[in-house]
């Protein structure tokens, strides 16, 4: 299957005078052009991979210290009429727009529109010597399901990035901009999708309007945020679907019809994603020695014949086939 469109940038494999600019055109077509300056110009370290799920774009980054302004007479030449939000990762991080000037914490996201002026800036953490980092998403304007006027009054705003749909977003990002090649081109629209409802999550919780979100896109976030329970919680042998209703504060009806347009049921996911977990270990040369059933134990399956089952179901072979035929021939 065809893998996500992933792009990448390093600067240190091109000519030293070549950096600076290579950077700068790379901003500007994963935003808007921005007139950026550095200390580091004459030899800029940087690296960014960008994701492209088809109007949604995702970029993972790490650079060198620098300053950008984005003015008005760069705004008439160029308005690509998106929102940016940004998860500061390292480094310090302080954005001013519509009269505010704000810290990002590392941890925490902004919102940038780049439609309105702004100035950015993000050094390198710790001695100086540490390069700045942050993983953003790019996303339409007129694809959030908000009032425009209400999320303008977060431009240039600190958002929390670690709980609620924040740290649901957070978790999301880092997902797929660190192992993009566990996702394929077809999972394209369903990430998008997933991306603009946690962004509209997100925002709406900062602007106390989370009644006024479509129905769809409460029920996206949702789903997210059982999935991310789920994933959390796969040790627990207990781990059941009415545990997840009960932790979510919903009724085991409502789980259950939140699954229904999934390809699986809430046991049928949970089952998945433990074996998937299982299937990792016994393919992992360090946990070799490792007795199987103890593996089925760590992911919640605590009885060797079910796992076993489960297993060969699952993939056509039990557990210790698996095992051999995963490990390097000598």
């Amino acid at each position: 299957m065809t893998a996500l469109r992933v792009e990448t940038l390093d600067t240190t494999v091109e000519a030293p005078a070549d950096r600076f600019a290579l950077w700068v055109e790379m901003a500007g077509r994963v935003s808007a052009p921005v007139a950026f300056t550095s200390d580091h110009a004459a030899d800029f370290q940087g690296h960014a991979r960008m994701i492209d799920l088809g109007g949604v774009g995702l970029t993972r980054f790490r650079y060198q210290s620098l300053v950008g302004r984005r003015t008005p007479r760069l705004i008439r030449q160029a308005d690509p009429e998106v929102y940016q939000i940004a998860l500061a990762m390292s480094g310090n991080c302080a954005i001013s727009a519509s009269r505010r000037d704000t810290a990002i914490p590392v941890g925490d996201f902004t919102l940038v529109d780049w439609g309105r002026p702004h100035d950015l800036a993000h050094a390198g953490g710790g001695d100086g010597q540490a390069p700045a980092a942050s993983v953003t998403a790019v996303v339409p304007r007129a694809l959030l399901p908000l009032d425009a006027d209400k999320v303008d009054r977060l431009t240039a705003a600190r958002l929390c990035g670690s709980e609620g749909p924040g740290a649901l977003l957070a978790q999301h990002l880092h997902r797929i901009t660190r192992h993009p090649e566990q996702f394929r081109a077809g999972d394209v629209p369903y990430l998008a999708d997933v991306t603009l409802s946690l962004v509209s999550a997100l925002l709406a919780r900062h602007l106390d309007a989370e009644d006024e979100l479509p129905a769809e896109v409460r029920q996206q976030a949702l789903l997210a945020q059982v999935r991310e329970f789920l994933d959390r919680h796969l040790d627990d042998p207990e781990l059941s679907p009415q545990v997840v209703a009960d932790a979510h504060h919903i009724s085991l009806r409502t789980l259950h019809r939140l699954f229904e347009t999934e390809d699986e049921t809430v046991a049928g996911a949970i089952r998945r994603r433990r074996l998937e977990r299982c299937r990792r270990d016994l393919a992992d040369p360090l946990l070799r020695h490792r007795p199987v059933h103890l593996i089925g134990r760590r992911w919640g399956l605590t009885d060797p014949a079910h796992f076993s089952r489960v297993f060969l179901a699952a993939y056509g072979m039990g557990p210790r086939a698996y095992r051999a035929s995963a490990a390097p021939s000598h």
